[in-house]
């Protein structure tokens, strides 16, 4: 049987409300940890910097991909297929397979 869900009561500070622009990820793991490494780079520019690193356990990673599955679902239901288009968008920093 399963136990009755809680509500979790989460707290952001102001200067963590404003958020951090990203507009690629480095990917790295180990046997028990995903390492993502958030960061902005310009089209074009040689070298990126590194925004944020999150660490989370290969579990984690599953549950935030599901979240993501389903909020990308909800998204495209509410406002269309998201589109990407180009070569560029894959060379700032998003790939499949690191």
């Amino acid at each position: 049987m399963e136990e009755p869900k809680t509500p979790l009561n989460i707290e952001i500070s102001p200067e963590q409300s404003e958020g951090i622009y990203a507009n690629g990820v480095g990917i790295h793991h180990t046997p028990s940890e995903f390492i993502l490494d958030f960061l902005r780079v310009l089209p074009g520019a040689k070298k990126a910097k590194v925004f944020t690193r999150i660490i989370m356990t290969p579990q984690n990673v599953v549950l935030l991909k599901n979240a993501l599955d389903d909020n990308m679902k909800k998204y495209e239901d509410r406002f269309g297929k998201i589109k990407i288009f180009g070569k560029e968008e894959k060379e700032i920093g998003f790939t499949k397979g690191n």
